[in-house]
């Protein structure tokens, strides 16, 4: 096959045909048979050479080029595609380095294997340029519901047809049981779009909450229109789901239109999701309200919140307790996601048993340290007193608000415990010593007594160990182990050390050590504060 006037206008005419059967930019198509050819021309020529095509976009004319680059005298690697300044001398004025020298040398004879394996380059370089059209396509489409066909079923993943492409259910995606034949429609969530060798792989999901998000917007036009929004989902897929919704428009209320007239519009994305049963909450900025709509249909009594721990205590009346949980802690568990917080729930009865448990427990505890009768003990836990170091440092007028406290008795008071938590200052710091604890670790501001002696149990015995610890290791935190939240006790968690506060002591030890420049240190704390500016 040689490149003639005769076959010129049918490369272009070749091009055009497979870039619209492709749907691909033609262009594409015609550098694929440049390449090729150019290809082709090395092996006529010499491998070693810098051979290049060009065709003409509307003659259909390919140029054949050898292209000779000029390179510094010591720089020569290949005398056929480079040359030095004085040899370009020969062919240029005024030759510099990066300079090209361009040669046009006659056209190939294609034979049968050369045409073979040009054939073989256009058909590669146009599966390339098909992929990637793919793959910015479905690209864009994730985030949305697809429509495709049922192609086949593997291993328990469903192969589905999504036009000029496919997309993969696999097994975890599927709600329940549910099982498809060939040929039957399916609707999806494009959960994820990756570039891989073998094409564009289109990851779909019909267990993921932004699919009934997705449902919901299709249903409910004041959703589309941003009237109102969807906080949170949480799904039991398949079995039960809560999704918390806002409304922007005080004349609308949320839950009815997502509801619809006589249930129409929630039936409509019920059905699509297998009959999933669906709460339609009203989300609220008070953690304590939001947390009360997310657990109906169950009544609650009271709310207690730690906000440091992130965790919310929920009493109910004993008769809603099993409503409160669910099936299987179903209701619980999808509260729980909703909010985004570790509930735990108990009954009127189990929280008073608790209250009397601490109250005896706390008026044994100052019994016992302050050297006092049981009567005083139960009056200062009634104030709300909790531990020795609030009787200790409290202001003296709080002591003496309490009834029958004078002058000298709530002085006493404070005398006794100031004694009691030096004394046990002092045996812990002896603890710690004994346990090897060096002056490094025991003159780092921000640790108490208490805390080295159980960094001392715990082998962490000077600056250096410490500034190797991450900082779960010190106030605790949780890791997943074989899809169960496993909690991870900190070294220090019982001193009700949190992880910033735990983050800042490791750093300022690095830094102390001179492991981090205090520089850098301030210019990391800089960029988070100014990311949480413009995330609030």
């Amino acid at each position: 096959m040689a490149i003639t006037s005769a076959n010129q206008l049918e490369l272009l005419q070749t091009a055009e045909a497979v870039a619209r059967e492709k749907m691909i930019d033609p262009d594409l198509v015609i550098q694929a048979m440049e390449d090729s050819l150019a290809r082709a021309a090395k092996s006529r020529y010499g491998a070693d050479m810098d051979i290049r095509v060009k065709i003409d976009r509307k003659t259909g004319r390919a140029t054949f080029a050898r292209i000779r680059t000029v390179v510094e005298d010591d720089a020569v690697e290949n005398y056929h595609a480079q040359l030095t300044v004085k040899q370009a001398k020969s062919y240029l004025a005024d030759p510099q380095i990066g300079d090209e020298i361009i040669d046009e040398v006659p056209p190939v004879d294609l034979g049968r294997i050369a045409a073979q394996s040009a054939k073989q380059v256009i058909l590669q370089k146009v599966r390339e340029a098909e992929r990637d059209r793919q793959y910015e396509e479905f690209k864009d489409r994730q985030g949305t519901i697809i429509n495709g066909t049922v192609k086949r079923e593997e291993y328990g993943n469903v192969i589905v047809d999504i036009g000029r492409g496919e997309g993969i259910l696999r097994r975890n995606d599927k709600i329940g049981r549910e099982s498809y034949r060939i040929g039957d429609r399916i609707r999806a969530y494009v959960k994820d779009v990756r570039r891989e060798a073998r094409g564009p792989q289109v990851f779909l999901s019909r267990t993921a909450p932004e699919f009934m998000s997705a449902l919901f917007k299709m249903e409910v036009p004041e959703i589309y229109d941003g009237i109102i929004e969807i906080k949170a989902v949480a799904r039991d897929p398949g079995s039960r789901a809560k999704i918390a919704v806002i409304s922007y428009d005080n004349s609308i209320d949320p839950v009815g239109a997502c509801v619809g007239m006589r249930g129409s519009r929630v039936q409509a994305v019920v059905n699509e999701l297998q009959g999933e049963k669906i709460d339609i909450i009203p989300w609220n900025a008070d953690v304590a309200t939001f947390l009360v709509n997310a657990l109906q249909p169950a009544e609650v009594s009271k709310v207690v919140f730690d906000e440091d721990a992130s965790k919310i205590e929920v009493v109910v009346p004993d008769e809603q307790l099993s409503l409160a949980i669910g099936r299987r802690g179903q209701n619980v568990r999808l509260a729980s996601q909703l909010t985004a917080l570790d509930i735990d729930i108990m009954t009127e009865a189990d929280e008073s048993a608790r209250r009397q448990a601490e109250f005896a427990e706390r008026t044994k505890l100052f019994m016992d340290t302050l050297d006092v009768d049981e009567m005083m003990a139960q009056l200062l836990v009634a104030e709300g007193f909790t531990n020795l170091e609030e009787v200790a440092y409290v202001e003296l007028d709080e002591l003496l608000g309490i009834d029958g406290f004078d002058d000298s008795t709530a002085s006493e008071l404070q005398a006794r415990a100031r004694d009691f938590i030096e004394e046990q200052a002092r045996k812990a710091l002896e603890a710690a010593r004994k346990a090897g604890v060096e002056d490094s670790l025991i003159n780092f501001e921000g640790l108490t007594p208490q805390m080295l002696e159980a960094l001392g149990k715990d082998g962490i015995k000077s600056l250096e160990d410490f500034a190797t610890c991450a900082d779960w290791e010190l106030a605790g935190g949780w890791t997943m182990e074989n899809g169960q939240r496993k909690k991870d006790v900190g070294i220090l968690e019982q001193f009700d050390m949190n992880l910033e506060e735990a983050q800042t002591l490791i750093m300022t030890a690095r830094v102390m050590l001179g492991w981090v420049d205090p520089t850098e240190l301030e210019t990391a704390d800089e960029d988070v504060e100014e990311t949480e500016e413009d995330e609030a």
